[in-house]
This record gives structure tokens, C-alpha cells and sequence, in this order.
């Protein structure tokens, strides 16, 4: 494995070795390194340290100053203020870093993988069956794509589990119609698209719902059919699959204009766990971790209460007989744990269900489901809301579907491409490709750069900007590099270390090497929105570069183009292999 050790992890260890040579009584101590506008780097250990052994601080950070090792890592060192130690590298140690990260055979830009990883069950992305996905459901899909690509990357043996809804009392109504009315599933002309699919199966619901509500029957019968069901009946479940299979044609079509790869191993939702639930109850009951209350099952908590200050129980099982949501996700944490052998579980999930997923969880610690060995996680997210702060509806005051959604993306991202396309010179075929990767990036990106807890407005018109905090100002960022690569002819990229660095490479080039340190971060705190905001900030740094460093001009010296060009093409394999991480492509020509 060919990981390359940062800058500032090579300076933290040179630094606190330093610290031990220079002053043994001190113990094993942190230099408190940390990113400086004055220097390269600030080290503030030395002021603690010096209170602790009495010292006198400026006089203890010149003693570890003279123990630093002499070598090619620091350019300058200076004692600061009260005992600060503002650090300046050398040039050279930072082109021969991003040398060693330019060639990584693995192309992974030396970023290590975690040898000691193991595996987390990713739950997102959760449509429910017979349902058309609105913009809700768009968080817990580009949310949970995101953190799976950068587990992965990271090292962690990564399953995906999509909990859609495919169980409940709606099917009794459904199976009943279908039977009652057969070949209502079947699309016009045989089609199986997947907008063919989601219209049959809305005109389904609605006749359905319909005779449902206004014949005292048909409801009757719909209700013994959910008994027929639940008990495993053949010709019932055979016509539960077709809505099954139906509405996956159209989960299938959504997630493809997503641009996300679902895979059908991958669907396991509410019904997958049918023959768990009894065992789950039971054992729950006889370790009394659940007692009986009003004739329904519960987990009761201290902490938990209503309004009126009693305790609000975790229902598992109803005073009828049926299961709650709770006895199902608590079937899916067994099935996780010990089958799948997860360590850790996350769970992509509505802020609103946190109650929810609090409960589910000590409960399934109480049974010892989860054990120390493995932790439970629920990735919250906020609401989508509209220009007005509100959450996002149509003119109507509906729901906004998410396919109408990523459709005026990719329309209005279309013609932000075609207004450029003259100039660059693409074809029809580019400019409507280029302009679904642009919109459907642009969704994504606003969405991954808010902290996912946050709630966040939906505003196109900012989204697909080619200013600001953007996917696209990050995709043309990219293109822009490829654009001049193209243009150098016979220059091509090479590192220099022997070449003094502009204030605007130097910059670059050090934000180029916090690539592994961001990702580790991002991995353990499941934080993507930090990779992004790095993403954004490489971008940045790359605007200043180009605005200070002209990187083809006739007035440099061939070493300094070959080095330049070295910088922009590690720029751009590092925003390409960010952005994919997001799951946002990077056209190569915008």
C-alpha cells in the first residue's frame, strides 16, 4: 500500500519527539500543531506543558527548537509571543510530498487504507412501495451514497441495506383491488419504464382508495386480505410481489436519474424481516427488557416522557396483534449483527425519527443485541426547504416529486452548458450529457455541502451559478485544468522540488496534501460536508494560483511550466476523486 504520510503528520511526530528529547519529565505531550496565517503551521503545546512543569515557556520552546532533527521537512522556525512556535516548511519537502502522492501506483494519491476497518451496514435511501419519492426522500439517498463511496475508499467493508416500505395494512387494499380487478398493473401499450410503472401504480392507489372508502365491503374484505397476508397465503403474496417488482422499475428509473447505482441484493425492506419478528418479541418479553402494557408490548425509559410526564413506551408489538416499526427494526439490527457481522451500524435516517432510533437502540442494547463491539448510528438529516424557509412544496402546497424535481435541474443546468458550448466547442450530445451531470451534481452538492443536520433551501438558480460554493464552479474548475493540459503541447506535467514556490503554489500545494487527513475525518465522523467544503476550498486556492502563476507562458522557464502543470493536474485528480466521492461527475469539457 502505497500511503504517503502528510506534511503536518511528518511535522506533529518531529515535533513531539522534540518534545520528549527536550524535556523527559514532561511525558508523552501533544504539540498542538495546527494551520497558522502567520507561518505554515503554529505549535501551541509548549505554553501548557511550561504551566505544568513550572517553566518558563519561551526558554522550554527553544530547548525543543534545538532538539528538532536536522533535515529538509522545516525552512524556518521561530519562538513567538509566549512560547508559540511558528514553523515555515520547505519548498522543496512540499513538491516531493505531492510527488510521492502523484505517484501512487494505486492512484489513490497516497491516501492510506484503514488496515483495521471493518464492517458497517449503511441504511438509506428508503422509498416506500406503491409510493411515488418526493423531495423527501432525496437526502437519505445522496447522503448515504455519499458516506458508502467514502467508507469504501477509506477501508471499510461497506453493506448496503435499503429498508424500503413494503409491508402494512395499505397492501390489504391493494392485493384486494388487483384481485377484484385483474390486469390493472399492466401498462398501456406493454410498457416498463419507469414513469409507465409509477403511473399504473398511483391509478392502482387511487381506484383503490377510492372503493376502499366508499364501499363498506370492498374495506372489509381489503382487511381480511392484510390477515391473508400476514399469514403467508400464495395467490395473496404472488400478487404483494407484483407491486413489489412494479415499483422497483420505478425506484430503479429515479435512482438512475440520481445517477446512483442501486443494487438488488441491496433492497431488503420491512417484509425481509417477517419470519424474525415473533423470535424478536419474544426474547424481548422473557428478558423483560419489554413488558406488557394495556395488552401492547413496550420498552419503557426514565428519560423518555410525554407532555402529561409519564413515560412514553417504544411500542414492539400492538395491543391487536400487528407490529410496530420497532419490532422491525429491531429484527434488522439482529440480522445485522450477527449474520452480516456489522460493527457498525448507520442509519441514514430523518432528524424527526431520532426519538425513534434513541429507543431502538438502547433497547437493543438492553437485549444485548449491540454489544461493545458494536456501535449504532443514526446519520440525522434535515428538511429540505423552499425559497421561503418553508419546506418545499409545489404552487399547490404538495409534496414535490423528486423526479420533477432533478428534471428542471438537469433543464436548467442544460442551458447554463449551452450558453458556453459555442466557445468550447461541444456537440449536441456532450451539452445534454454534460448538462445532466451539471444538474444532477449541482442537487447533490447543495445538499452534501450543508452539514446533513442542518436544514437547507433549495434554490436552483444558486445551484447551477457558476460563482460561490457550487458543484459547477468545482466542475469547471476541473474542466478549466483539463483545458490547459491539452493546450501544453509538448510540456508536460513534472515535479521540480528544486524550484522555489510562488506564495500562491506554495498555498496549493499544502491544501493539496490535507486530501488524506480530510477524508479520515469525514469517514470517522460521517461528516460530508467537510469534503466538500474542502473540495471548494482547493477550488479557491486554484483561482488565486491561476490569477498569480501563469502556468503556460512563453516568459517561463520550461522547469517552471513542467512544475505548474504538475500542480494543476494533482489539482485536478484530487477535485476528480473528491467529487466522485460525493458521487458528482467531472465532464472533462465544460
Amino acid at each position: 500500500m502505497a500511503s504517503v504520510p502528510s506534511l503536518a503528520s511528518t511535522l506533529q511526530q518531529q515535533l513531539a519527539d522534540a518534545l520528549t528529547a527536550a524535556l523527559p519529565d514532561a511525558g508523552t505531550a501533544d504539540p498542538l500543531l495546527r494551520r497558522s496565517d502567520r507561518a505554515d503551521f503554529q505549535a501551541n503545546g509548549i505554553l501548557a506543558l511550561a504551566k505544568k512543569l513550572k517553566g518558563n515557556p519561551r526558554e522550554l520552546a527553544g530547548q525543543v527548537t534545538a532538539a528538532l532533527p536536522a533535515g529538509e521537512l522545516i525552512k524556518d522556525i521561530e519562538v513567538s509571543g509566549p512560547g508559540f512556535l511558528n514553523i515555515t516548511l520547505a519548498d522543496k519537502a512540499i513538491v516531493e510530498t505531492l510527488a510521492a502522492r502523484a505517484a501512487d501506483p494505486e492512484g489513490r494519491l497516497g491516501v492510506p487504507v484503514d488496515a483495521a476497518a471493518g464492517t458497517t451496514v449503511i441504511d438509506y435511501a428508503q422509498p416506500n412501495v406503491a409510493k411515488e419519492m418526493h423531495v423527501g426522500h432525496l437526502r437519505s439517498a445522496v447522503i448515504g451514497d455519499a458516506m458508502v463511496k467514502i467508507l469504501e475508499f477509506t477501508g471499510e467493508d461497506v453493506v448496503r441495506r435499503h429498508h424500503i416500505g413494503d409491508w402494512g395494512t395499505q397492501f390489504g387494499m391493494l392485493i384486494q383491488y388487483l384481485i377484484e380487478h385483474p390486469g390493472a398493473l399492466k401498462h398501456e401499450g406493454g410498457a416498463s419504464d419507469g414513469e409507465a410503472a409509477m403511473s399504473t401504480l398511483n391509478r392502482v392507489y387511487k381506484e383503490s382508495r377510492v372503493l376502499f372508502d366508499s364501499d363498506e365491503e370492498f374495506k372489509a374484505r381489503s382487511r381480511d386480505r392484510v390477515v391473508a397476508l400476514q399469514a403467508g397465503d400464495p395467490e395473496t403474496l404472488e400478487l404483494w410481489q407484483g407491486f413489489v417488482d412494479e415499483s422497483k422499475i420505478y425506484f430503479y428509473s429515479v435512482f438512475d436519474k440520481l445517477d446512483m447505482e442501486v443494487r438488488d441484493p441491496d433492497i431488503v425492506g420491512e417484509s425481509g424481516y417477517n419470519d424474525m419478528l415473533e423470535e424478536t418479541c419474544r426474547i424481548l418479553e422473557e428478558t423483560g427488557v419489554a413488558v406488557r402494557s394495556e395488552g401492547a408490548l413496550c420498552v419503557f425509559f426514565d428519560d423518555v416522557k410525554g407532555p402529561d410526564g409519564n413515560k412514553v413506551p417504544l411500542i414492539v408489538k400492538k395491543t391487536n396483534g400487528g407490529y410496530g416499526y420497532a419490532a422491525t427494526d429491531l429484527s434488522a439490527i439482529r440480522n445485522r449483527v450477527q449474520d452480516l457481522k456489522a460493527d457498525t451500524l448507520l442509519y441514514v435516517v430523518d432528524a424527526r425519527q431520532s426519538l425513534h432510533f434513541k429507543m431502538v437502540f438502547e433497547t437493543a442494547r438492553r437485549a444485548g443485541w449491540l454489544g461493545d463491539g458494536v456501535k449504532a448510528v443514526q446519520l440525522a438529516f434535515g428538511t429540505v426547504l423552499g425559497k421561503d424557509g418553508k419546506p418545499f412544496k409545489t404552487r399547490e402546497g404538495e409534496t414535490v416529486r423528486l423526479e420533477d424535481l432533478l428534471d428542471e435541474a438537469v433543464e436548467r443546468a442544460t442551458a447554463v452548458v449551452r450558453e458556453k458550448a459555442e466557445k468550447v466547442g461541444l456537440s449536441e450530445e456532450e451539452i445534454v450529457e454534460n448538462g445532466r451531470y451539471v444538474g444532477v451534481g449541482a442537487v447533490k452538492y447543495a445538499d452534501l455541502s450543508t452539514s446533513a443536520v442542518r436544514d437547507y433551501k433549495f434554490d436552483l438558480d444558486q445551484m447551477v451559478s457558476l460563482n460561490g460554493d457550487t458543484s459547477v464552479y468545482l466542475q469547471y474548475a476541473y474542466a478549466r485544468i483539463r483545458s490547459i493540459l491539452r493546450k501544453a503541447g509538448d510540456a508536460v506535467p513534472a515535479a521540480h522540488p528544486e524550484l522555489a514556490l510562488a506564495p500562491a503554489e506554495r498555498a496549493l500545494g499544502l491544501h493539496l496534501d490535507q486530501f488524506g487527513e480530510v477524508l479520515s475525518e469525514v469517514a470517522s465522523g460521517y461528516e460530508p460536508h467537510k469534503l466538500a467544503a474542502y473540495l471548494y476550498q482547493l477550488a479557491s486556492h486554484l483561482t488565486t494560483f491561476y490569477d498569480q502563476c501563469q502556468v503556460l507562458s512563453p516568459d517561463n522557464a520550461p522547469e517552471v511550466v513542467e512544475n505548474r502543470l504538475f500542480l494543476v493536474e494533482l489539482t485536478a485528480r484530487t477535485l476528480h476523486q473528491g467529487m466522485a466521492l460525493l458521487g458528482i461527475r467531472t465532464p472533462e469539457r465544460l
